[in-house]
C-alpha cells in the first residue's frame, strides 16, 4: 500500500528507493529515509509551542469557559502540599476555582483510607493527615467535610511565591 498526501502524489516514483512516500517524506521500514520540502528554503517547524497553542486556544472560547490561570498551575504530590498553598479544586457550577489550604487531618464522620504497600508485599489501609481546603465551613471549621480535602496523589496550585 502507498500512502501519500494529495500535494505529494507527484513524488511517487521520483525517488530510487522501495519506499513509501507519506506527506512528502520516504518512509523504508520504520525509517525517514529521505524527505521532499514543499518549496525552496522552507524549514520544519522543531518545536511543538503548546503552551502557546492551549493559550491561544482559550482565548477564543466563551468567558465563562476559559481556563485563565489555570493554565499557569503547577502540579505537586499531594504530600507536599503546605498551609497557605492554594489548591485549584472542580467546583460546584462546573468550574475551576482555587481554595487555600488551611489544615490537616481527616474528616470527623467519614475518614479517607488509602493503600499502602508494606515491606512483606502486603497492602495496609491507612488514614493520613491529608490537606483540607477552606470551602465549606461549620461554624470556621473545615475538618468536618470530606469534600474539603485534596483527593489523589497529586493537586495542582497556583505558583508559590
Amino acid at each position: 500500500m502507498i500512502f501519500t498526501f494529495l500535494p505529494f502524489r507527484n513524488l511517487i516514483g521520483k525517488r530510487n528507493c522501495k519506499c513509501q512516500p507519506i506527506w512528502g517524506r520516504f518512509i523504508k521500514g520504520w525509517k525517514i529515509v529521505d524527505r521532499v520540502l514543499p518549496w525552496e528554503g522552507f524549514t520544519e517547524q522543531r518545536k511543538y509551542g503548546l503552551d502557546e497553542m492551549l493559550r491561544a486556544f482559550d482565548g477564543a472560547m466563551p468567558e465563562g469557559e476559559r481556563l485563565g490561570e489555570f493554565l499557569d498551575s503547577v502540579e505537586v504530590p499531594v504530600s507536599e502540599l503546605q498551609v497557605g498553598d492554594e489548591v485549584w479544586m472542580f467546583a460546584v457550577g462546573d468550574a475551576w476555582k482555587t481554595y487555600p489550604v488551611v489544615g490537616f487531618g481527616q474528616p470527623e464522620s467519614s475518614r479517607i483510607a488509602a493503600a499502602v504497600d508494606t515491606p512483606d508485599g502486603k497492602t495496609d489501609v491507612t488514614y493520613p493527615d491529608l490537606p483540607y481546603v477552606a470551602t465549606h465551613d461549620h461554624g470556621g471549621n473545615f475538618s468536618w467535610n470530606a469534600n474539603n480535602y485534596v483527593h489523589g496523589d497529586t493537586a495542582r496550585i497556583r505558583p508559590r511565591k
